[in-house]
């Protein structure tokens, strides 16, 4: 392992020895699109909280260009509930853990409800009464 240590120039300036590698020549840190996939299906997962058994876990499917990401949600939801509020719970809960792990943009997060679940009530009427 070679350590790297800083070089003082005539001027009182700290200069790099010649063996630093310049910026542009480092690379860079590319993040799968299936990661930041199961990151968001996670983060649905969380701001959705309890699901009725039958129900299948919430997936992602995830364009990432540059630093920006594009998410599709796919859920099942019990009924009744407020669907647009579970909604706009889980863009938001989808877009802070995306930003806050990944560091990427979400302009857009489209949630696609697949399926609602009935819960059965207690005590209330079942079907047609007289």
């Amino acid at each position: 392992m070679t350590t790297v240590t800083p070089v003082s120039s005539e001027a009182g300036e700290l200069r790099r020895p010649l063996t630093a590698v310049a910026p542009g020549e480092r690379g860079a840190t590319r993040i799968a699109d299936r990661v930041v996939a199961k990151i968001a299906s996670q983060a649905a997962r969380e701001a959705v909280g309890e699901l009725p058994a039958d129900a299948a876990p919430p997936y992602a499917t995830v364009v990432v260009h540059h630093d920006v990401a594009r998410i599709r949600l796919h859920l099942e939801l019990d009924y009744p509930c407020d669907i647009g509020a579970r909604c706009r719970r889980v863009r938001h809960q989808v877009v802070e853990r995306v930003g806050a792990l990944v560091g990427m943009e979400v302009p857009e997060v489209a949630v696609q409800v697949e399926r609602l679940h009935p819960v059965p009530t207690h005590g209330a009427a079942q079907g047609r009464t007289r």
